[in-house]
């Protein structure tokens, strides 16, 4: 029978989790502040974004920004583009950064440390460094203004490969062996055993590479000069020119690309969140 004293006592909540869950629903609306301050502006005339103050609602609600979005500039295609360089960069990007890092981890060759530690170090590189020696040999080899040059110069960093490699060096080798008395040669033994095994890391470095490719403006900048192939970041700078900067459709702008990217993360929430839990930071 239950004790009458404890019979009727409720579990008592900490106070530390009360205090933790309302700082996090604090930063949590913190963090949408700039969200929902860039949706109320799209929906204000352009001469009233900055100078309204705190208001969120203007004088009329402008819902033709978001029709002069796609009228005002090719913004359609330009989310196609982005779309594509997008796609593109983190499928070259993760195939890359699989076959290196089994390489890396599972391959025995003479200064593989070496060779990894230099691998590595490319990370300390910024963009800044290398966009003239990357635009002097694209300018050499006529590569200027093309899709091609977009994508690929920044498809084999060294990130995806350390995650990757360093899930790896944390997996048994149990599975690879079994494989191998079956008769897989290394093909079939990285398609049909290593790759199923890191569908979790795998997905962090396609958002990852994604996200980077979404957000690049410099290089883009500097290689692209047809508008017609302008990805996203060089098409929201569109509406700015000698007369101002076309705020409300701008912001307009904006919020459509964020719905998009919004929509990725939720498509690819499951495989994040497994990526997430199983780590990849392992390994020796």
């Amino acid at each position: 029978m239950p004790d009458p004293k404890t019979a009727g006592n409720k579990p008592s909540v900490r106070p530390t989790k009360i205090i933790s869950k309302i700082l996090l629903a604090v930063f949590g609306f913190l963090f949408f502040v700039p969200f929902i301050w860039m949706f109320v502006s799209s929906l204000k005339p352009s001469q009233e974004v900055l100078l309204g103050g705190a208001d969120l609602v203007g004088s009329e609600i402008r819902w033709s920004n978001y029709a002069e979005v796609f009228t005002a500039i090719p913004f359609g295609r330009i989310l196609l583009n982005t779309f594509f360089i997008a796609g593109m960069g983190a499928l070259i990007a993760v195939t890359v950064s699989v076959l290196s890092a089994f390489a890396f981890a599972r391959l025995e060759f003479p200064g593989r440390g070496k060779l990894f530690a230099v691998f590595i170090a490319t990370l300390m590189l910024p963009i800044e460094v290398l966009v003239i020696p990357l635009f002097i040999g694209a300018n050499e080899l006529g590569f200027v203004n093309t899709y091609t040059m977009v994508i690929m110069p920044f498809a084999f960093g060294a990130f995806g490969t350390f995650l990757l490699r360093q899930f790896l060096l944390s997996l048994p080798p149990d599975y690879e062996e079994a494989a191998r008395i079956d008769g897989a040669n290394q093909f079939k033994l990285l398609l049909h055993v290593i790759v199923p095994l890191l569908r979790g890391p795998i997905a962090i470095v396609a958002a990852f590479a994604f996200i980077d490719y979404w957000n690049a403006f410099l290089w883009p900048l500097i290689i692209i000069t047809d508008p017609a192939k302008a990805p996203l970041q060089l098409g929201l700078s569109m509406f700015s020119g000698e007369r101002g900067t076309d705020w409300g459709p701008l912001m307009a702008a904006c919020s459509v690309a964020v719905a998009f990217s919004l929509i990725i993360v939720i498509l690819m929430q499951r495989q994040l969140s497994r990526g997430m839990n199983i780590g990849g930071f392992g390994g020796r």
